[in-house]
């Protein structure tokens, strides 16, 4: 009877690998097609501000967006944020918001590299990590940015320079609203 239950404990066992990959290999290529696309609207999110307040995306309706998901622990996102800063600075005042999703952090580690960094753009909490789910973001920084009429207008993965950040805004700016 021994020898039996050898075979039979062997294909239970390579059916519930097959299964596990299966399932793995479908909950991660799901997510990726729900990815926002160039083009489309960008996910909706509710998430709180470092101000303390709960935010949504709405209320930036008509105004071109730069969302930048970044984490302080992240070499890439830490160089950009100063261009980030001076480009928020520059167009602030033409309908652009920068918007910070800062990806799986305390407030006070946030609060505490902002406040050295004196960046003051809005900053949002993605403590969950929805946000970056919903956003099919991997590398970081990615930034999405969005035109005034609420359609992605590009996606750049990987740190941006003043340059890049300013000629990217420019185009959002000159797009029709």
């Amino acid at each position: 009877m021994g020898k039996a239950r050898r075979p039979v404990q062997i294909i239970v066992l390579l059916c519930i690998v097959i299964l596990g990959a299966y399932a793995i290999n479908s909950a991660v290529a799901g997510r990726s097609s729900d990815k926002p696309v160039v083009g489309g609207k960008p996910p909706a999110m509710k998430l709180l501000g470092l101000d303390g307040k709960v935010h949504t995306l709405d209320e930036y309706k008509g105004k071109a967006l730069v969302i930048n998901f970044w984490a302080t622990w992240c070499t890439y996102c830490v160089n950009e944020m100063p261009a980030l800063q001076k480009q928020w600075e520059k167009w602030r005042d033409q309908g652009v918001v920068v918007l910070g999703i800062n990806t799986g952090e305390d407030r006070m580690t946030v609060t505490n590299f902002t406040q050295q960094l004196g960046t003051d753009f809005p900053i949002w909490f993605d403590f969950d990590n929805e946000a970056v789910r919903d956003y099919g973001v991997v590398p970081m920084p990615t930034t999405f940015f969005v035109d005034k009429t609420g359609r992605i207008a590009s996606i750049r993965e990987g740190e941006l320079n003043l340059s890049t950040l300013d000629t990217q805004i420019q185009q959002l700016v000159q797009t029709e609203g």
